[in-house]
């Protein structure tokens, strides 16, 4: 899981939230109700800290461990921070939290009715990065994106209180797919992070080696191994497109723009002929556009 935006010392609830403008994907875009767009920022915050905390990526100055109560000296243990990150959590359910971004998500969680569950996996997500950096097989990767991932798609149908078991599985799939493009994205980066996110075995089978990983450019058995990955994620963003014609009004819209969000970055990198180790091929906003169009009309 990788972090976006930069960070400036000052004020650690701005600092966080200002990083939407760089996500991939539009946080709480300007067509959504007002009460919508908070609470998704609100469940924003809460994701974003919880990422950099497990990136190393806290902005400077130990502002945001003097909040949670970690002293100066364990300001830099990740494993530390999360642990007093939950407890932060847990305050929002039975009582008062001390870090600015989790008292802002207690309103919206009393408002929605939300549960703990959600947040407690993405902090396990973050939590694993610290312990493995290592998949063997497409279903302990899938494993781990059940908890780094598809919490946020279960929020986003709570927060809009249309989250239905079948809906949730049509979520699932589509969350899972956009944190595989990721991966395939940042390969490079999280590499330097010592994280390896394509599993063992497919590695094994194209005959790709970690070394290769860390070249400028891809050979011919990593670009095969890129395309495997991407079509199982072209096959999970498919599956679970249904749910877009499930919603209706501006949340259509907004689902709608993840699903076609994954395809332009899948077809980005077919189109960088499977060379991510350069740097995370981008769609531009024609063909982003194009696949909204494609999404919301059931095609595809």
């Amino acid at each position: 899981m990788t972090g976006t935006g930069t960070s400036r010392a000052g004020d650690p609830e701005r600092d966080t939230l200002d990083k939407a403008a760089g996500e991939n994907f539009p946080v709480a875009p300007f067509f959504l109700p007002g009460a919508w767009r908070d609470d998704l920022m609100a469940v924003y915050g809460f994701a974003r800290l919880v990422d950099d905390i497990g990136d190393g990526d806290l902005a400077p100055g130990g502002a945001d461990a003097r909040l949670l109560g970690v002293s100066p000296e364990d300001a830099e243990d990740r494993l530390l921070l999360l642990d007093a990150f939950e407890a932060d959590l847990d305050r929002v359910f039975t009582s008062t939290p001390r870090h600015p971004l989790l008292r802002r998500l207690q309103p919206t969680v009393r408002r929605r009715s939300l549960t703990p569950g959600p947040f407690l996996g993405l902090i396990a997500a973050n939590r694993q990065d610290q312990l493995v950096s290592r998949y063997e097989t497409y279903d302990d990767l899938l494993a781990y994106c059940e908890l780094s991932a598809n919490p946020v798609g279960r929020l986003v149908l709570s927060v809009t209180g249309t989250s239905t078991p079948e809906r949730i599985r049509l979520s699932d799939a589509i969350c899972t797919a956009l944190q595989i493009v990721e991966h395939l994205q940042d390969v490079a980066e999280d590499l330097g992070r010592d994280r390896i996110y394509l599993p063992a075995e497919d590695m094994k089978r194209f005959h790709v080696q970690e070394a290769d990983l860390a070249t400028p450019t891809a050979g011919a058995s990593v670009r095969a191994l890129v395309a495997y990955e991407a079509e199982r994620a072209r096959c999970l963003l498919n599956e679970g497109a249904p749910l877009v014609g499930s919603v209706h009004g501006r949340l259509k819209l907004l689902l709608a723009g993840f699903v076609a969000g994954g395809r332009a970055a899948i077809k980005a990198i077919a189109a960088a002929e499977y060379d991510v180790l350069p740097g995370p091929p981008k769609p531009g906003k024609v063909q982003l556009l194009r696949e909204v169009g494609v999404t919301l009309r059931g095609e595809g």
